[in-house]
């Protein structure tokens, strides 16, 4: 799975640096962790990025979270599973995004899209334009 990945602490030990400073706040700053794992989750999904989903996958796991809950992650806005602050941790991390959530539902027909969707694609979009 790391095969031909980029080792990012020689390409940039200070960009690494600081991201451990981040994790390490993220960590201290009252979440709770199965919170933070399913916000990481849901990043790594829209970023597409297999490994993070692996590791995080891994990690939500042995901190009890469910397989039903993470196999749901993609499609949290449609399921009961979630709890309120949940859903506004994962509202956040999509739309803290760059907009290219990869999702089926993003490619859906707008008629077909949650209403909590079209709210937060039309928050992107303002970000955007400021």
């Amino acid at each position: 799975m790391e095969a031909g990945r980029l080792n990012a602490y020689k390409a940039a030990l200070d960009a690494m640096r600081a991201v451990q400073q981040v994790e390490a706040y993220i960590q201290r700053c009252g979440l709770e962790k199965s919170l933070i794992e399913l916000v990481k989750m849901r990043a790594s999904q829209i970023n597409g990025c297999a490994y993070c989903l692996h590791i995080h996958s891994k990690d939500a796991r042995h901190g009890g979270e469910t397989e039903q809950r993470l196999y749901l992650l993609d499609a949290w806005h449609e399921s009961s599973l979630y709890t309120e602050r949940e859903r506004a941790a994962l509202a956040w991390t999509e739309a803290s995004g760059d907009g290219r959530a990869r999702s089926p539902r993003r490619n859906a027909a707008p008629g077909r899209r949650p209403q909590r969707g079209r709210e937060h694609a039309r928050l992107v979009e303002r970000l955007n334009r400021s």
